[in-house]
């Protein structure tokens, strides 16, 4: 009998009768029988490689049947064995409407000569017989093929964070190759590939046939960056071939505080021994809230600086709270300009912010100190008065 590529054995009447209608409706219209198939009956490997070709075997319509499994007219010098569900197999039982999956896989050695064998796949039982011919070609030097693999394919972090993704690229081609490295990422968003024990960073990288080399993308996300999920793309090149695998970075909120005058204004005046009200600004401009933050001040010894509140429960991202600082100089403090650095903290994040304060003495001083320079003034007009007579 002529080998085809699809085998059929009709239902006989009586197991026609023993089909249910349930599945009859399961079958295509009109097909009924085993079948023994491949997507891929003609295939080209190169010699000293082991390959698998997928196969199938097809139940339309039939009670089940044991069917025994064999490989014929195999070359001598190489090996060739059926498998199922991993593990070699010599028989199959299909179900009723349902097929079991097979895999050829050959073991080819390197000396063998180019050219196109054909084997032939048979499975026989039940009063079938099967034959699946598999064409083989055999070429020394095959297109350039590649895969791309990340190990962890989601990573989770701050916009602080380094997401770096272990990536494993194999050479499945028969020969050395040049592999350039890309990645795709949204906007302003950073990537680079390294060594995958070393920070030397690489756009391409040699990899010889049929091995793997690993290496790690890193990405860094900017600063300003909302939370969310975002998607990229690693991308393997060499020759006509491409290779791309999809990672993903989930990046979390990361509040960020400023802190500053109203409107800008880094200055404030205070009086000597007087407690001065000093409106200060506190912003987010990060991407999460900032929860619990506390202020705090320092300024010349003899000062004192509290706030009004002196905690801020919340601020979401893009708000400002105003708060009051409020400032007590010394009470001997001279007249002149002092600096005090007021700030802002909330779970690791800090900001702060140095304002120029302008002192000035109190009123009373200033009458005491002229009340001094005036007895000073008597007290002098007195001792020349009284000594000039002499």
């Amino acid at each position: 009998m002529k080998p085809s590529f699809r085998a059929l054995v009709l239902v006989s009447s009586l197991a026609a009768a023993t089909i249910s209608q349930a599945q009859a409706q399961e079958a295509p219209t009109g097909v009924k029988g085993i079948f023994l198939l491949s997507d891929f009956p003609a295939v080209t490997v190169r010699p000293g490689t082991t390959s698998s070709i997928p196969l199938k075997l097809q139940n339309y319509g039939l009670s089940p049947e044991r069917l025994a499994l064999s490989v014929g007219d195999i070359p001598d010098g190489w090996t060739a064995t059926l498998q199922g569900s991993g593990q070699p197999v010599a028989a199959a039982m299909p179900n009723t409407n349902q097929s079991v999956n097979l895999d050829l896989r050959l073991d080819i050695p390197a000396n063998a000569p180019a050219g196109t064998k054909t084997l032939n796949i048979r499975a026989e039982g039940g009063g079938a017989s099967l034959t699946l011919p598999i064409a083989v070609s055999l070429a020394k030097d095959l297109p350039a093929k590649l895969s791309i693999q990340s190990q962890l394919p989601e990573l989770r972090g701050s916009t602080r964070s380094n997401f770096e993704y272990q990536l494993s690229i194999k050479n499945d081609s028969g020969k050395r190759v040049i592999v350039s490295l890309a990645a795709q990422a949204p906007n302003n968003f950073d990537t680079s590939f390294t060594e995958a024990y070393g920070a030397q960073e690489l756009s391409a990288i040699p990899i010889d046939a049929g091995q793997s080399k690993d290496v790690k993308m890193k990405v860094r996300p900017p600063g300003n960056v909302r939370a969310g999920r975002y998607e990229i793309a690693a991308i393997a090149r060499a020759e006509d071939a491409t290779a791309k695998t999809d990672v993903a970075l989930v990046v979390s909120g990361q509040p960020k505080l400023e802190v500053s005058g109203r409107e800008g204004l880094l200055s404030a005046s205070a009086v000597a021994g007087t407690e001065t009200s000093i409106p200060v600004i506190v912003g987010n401009t990060g991407t999460a809230p900032a929860d619990q933050i506390e202020l705090s001040g320092s300024a010349p010894n003899g000062w004192r600086v509290t706030f009004e509140p002196k905690i801020i429960d919340s601020i979401a991202p893009g708000q400002t709270k105003e708060v009051q600082a409020l400032v007590t100089p010394a009470s001997k403090a001279i007249a002149g300009d002092y600096a005090a650095t007021l700030r802002a903290e909330s779970k690791g994040e800090n900001a702060s912010a140095s304002f120029r304060v302008a002192v000035t003495t109190s009123t009373m001083y200033g009458l005491a100190g002229f009340g001094i320079i005036g007895l000073a003034l008597m007290v002098l007009v007195g001792a020349v008065a009284r000594f000039g007579r002499r």
